[in-house]
């Protein structure tokens, strides 16, 4: 959720920090700030909340141009209010630091610091590890040590940034939480961060270090320790590519409608991806189990119902929130396949570890090669989407279905995927069809973007549809939607249907004469109707608004056709509204905290 961004190395290293931060403002954020070595070798601390462009507002007048070593953080509260005080990075004596996470001992710690005559300036649980850090390098005398001592004390997911005053380099260490670092040895350069993605240009090389892991960043090179303060190898290292077209719109206005538009070509190159030289050698599990948050979720219940299908096997969809709570049913034999597209979501890994330490096998559909779920899990499948920028997953679902779907096949023992290539092909030539229809998208949101409320229905393999387009709606456009399995509005929620409503009725090939009915009810009730479905007359006369879909040869991945259209829809609605598109209100990227 918390951006964070540190770097050491040649000048100009605020720079290249309010860079990075700047590429992490998608990920959500309440404030910003950064702190950084002087020429004469002070901290200098400056943050602010709200935007970036507040803080670098803040720095217009600052001479910071000979930084060697400096340290950012973009905020997603969670402990302590919105201000200046609470934002990070924390500065105390002669030590720095930037955090992402909760402590969750965090009450308990800090009596402790009171009694010892430490004196708070924030609300946050960061300034207690802080605390801590402070009075262990007192008994210390040692950066390392006092880090791990510190470090061992706490409880929660956790990633810290360390800058010292004191010392020639930045420490880094955690525990369930995101962090990456990486190295430019010919410049002389390293740089940690939350996210690669902040890295990006920057840096050859990146590492992914594992849990209880401290970094020792220093110009041009990286040192490795466990907490016991031995060398360690408990990481992942790779080559970071370099992809500047994904990190810019081009020529769409938002990262979101980019996203959407790109899902023809991600479908395509998903095929040669998983249809080359890659071995789908799976053995059929005796059951699954699906655990995803979110949009992950809705892509999980599509999926679970295909394999249900096809495998002949019970598919339980769980929410990664609930999953470790409710103490589930693990048998020998089971399966549970994790869904993300970080890869650093605290529900999903918790869920996950849940399940490790039950002795049942664990997959992932993932979207970071390298992330915390990637590199927790048995065996991965990544769904090759690139980037996703916009807060608002989209292509990701899409991937993210497909990706199960052949894992499906691959479960069902099939060695010819020529039938499910075509299927694939086809899907892709459909969307490229609808996104070729803006017009008709643009034209229906000018027309119901003001209504009172939003009603998503459908029906079996829809069903998740419905859920996944109403909370799209939500996410971008700040209004009301629901999504309802569509014979499922007359057990209550018909109650609230009047000329003010809206139901975006998705209508398959499946069960169509039982969702008209459910429409009918709606309808009678003066409902405004937006049909989405397949060019017949008994559908388009019952609707106010009508979006054609043609479904023949798609089957299965219908939905995913489907969702495509509420995008595009919700994209427009929120466009009329006027609403941050890219970065919703309260929102976060990557979910790290429960």
């Amino acid at each position: 959720m918390c951006g964070i961004v540190g770097h050491i190395g040649s000048n100009n290293s605020v720079e290249k920090v309010l860079e990075g931060l700047k590429r992490l403002e998608y990920r959500g954020y309440d404030s910003a700030g950064v702190c950084f070595k002087d020429q004469s070798g002070e901290l200098s601390l400056y943050k602010k909340t709200g935007k970036l462009v507040n803080l670098t507002n803040l720095l217009k007048n600052i001479d910071y141009g000979s930084s060697s070593s400096s340290v950012g953080h973009t905020r997603w509260a969670t402990h302590g209010a919105v201000n200046d005080i609470n934002s990070h990075p924390h500065l105390y004596k002669n030590l720095a630091i930037v955090h992402n996470g909760i402590i969750e001992n965090a009450d308990e710690l800090k009596k402790d610091l009171v009694a010892k005559g430490f004196k708070f300036k924030s609300e946050t649980d960061t300034e207690v590890f802080l605390g801590l850090l402070s009075f262990e390098l007192e008994q210390e005398k040692d950066l390392l040590k006092a880090t791990s001592s510190a470090f061992k004390k706490i409880k929660g997911s956790s990633a810290f940034v360390i800058q010292s005053k004191d010392s020639d380099g930045i420490i880094t260490v955690k525990n369930g939480a995101p962090l990456v670092c990486g190295v430019n040895e010919i410049l002389g350069e390293a740089m940690v961060s939350s996210d690669p993605y902040a890295l990006m240009g920057f840096v050859e090389k990146i590492f992914f270090p594992d849990d209880d892991v401290i970094c020792f960043l220093k110009k041009g090179e990286i040192n490795f320790y466990d907490l016991d303060g031995t060398p360690s190898n408990r990481y992942l290292a790779k080559d970071l590519e370099t992809n500047f077209e994904a990190t810019t719109k081009g020529q769409f206005e938002h990262y979101m409608l980019k996203e959407i538009y790109e899902q023809p070509a991600l479908i395509r190159n998903l095929v040669d991806n998983y249809f080359k030289d890659i071995d789908l050698n799976l053995e059929k599990p005796k059951r699954l189990h699906i655990v995803g948050c979110g949009t992950a979720f809705y892509a999980g219940m599509v999926v679970g119902q295909i394999w249900e299908k096809r495998l002949k096997i019970p598919v339980s969809m769980e929410l990664a929130s609930e999953f470790r709570y409710k103490d589930p049913l693990l048998l020998p034999g089971d399966l549970a396949i994790f869904i993300s597209q970080s890869g650093e979501t605290a529900d999903t890994l918790a869920a996950q570890k849940l399940c490790k330490d039950r002795g049942i096998k664990t997959f992932s559909i993932v979207n970071v090669e390298g992330s915390s779920l990637f590199r927790a899990v048995d065996q991965n499948f990544l769904i090759h989407a690139g980037q996703e920028i916009g807060v608002a997953s989209t292509k990701a679902f899409t991937q993210q279905v497909l990706t199960g779907r052949i894992i499906c096949e691959a479960f069902a023992d099939n060695k010819d995927f020529s039938s499910l290539k075509q299927k694939f092909s086809l899907l892709s030539h459909r969307i490229d069809e609808l996104l070729n229809k803006a017009e008709l998208f643009k034209d229906i949101a000018s027309k119901i973007y003001n209504f009172g409320g939003f009603f998503f229905t459908g029906r079996g393999i829809y069903y998740p549809v419905a859920l996944e387009g109403a909370l799209k709606l939500k996410e971008i456009a700040y209004v009301h939607a629901e999504g309802y399995a569509a014979g499922e509005l007359k057990h209550g929620p018909i109650a609230l249907i009047d000329e003010r409503m809206v139901n975006i009725a998705i209508v398959g090939p499946e069960l169509f004469e039982k969702t008209l009915s459910n429409i009918q009810e709606v309808k009678a009730r003066k409902g405004v109707i937006i049909g989405i479905g397949p060019e017949v007359s008994e559908l388009r006369n019952i609707c106010d608004l009508f979006i054609p879909l043609t479904f023949e040869g798609l089957e299965e991945l219908s939905p995913l056709y489907v969702n495509v259209a509420n995008q595009l829809l919700s994209y427009h609605i929120a466009k009329h509204k006027g609403t941050d598109i890219d970065r919703p209100r309260n929102l976060a990227k990557s979910v790290t905290v429960e």
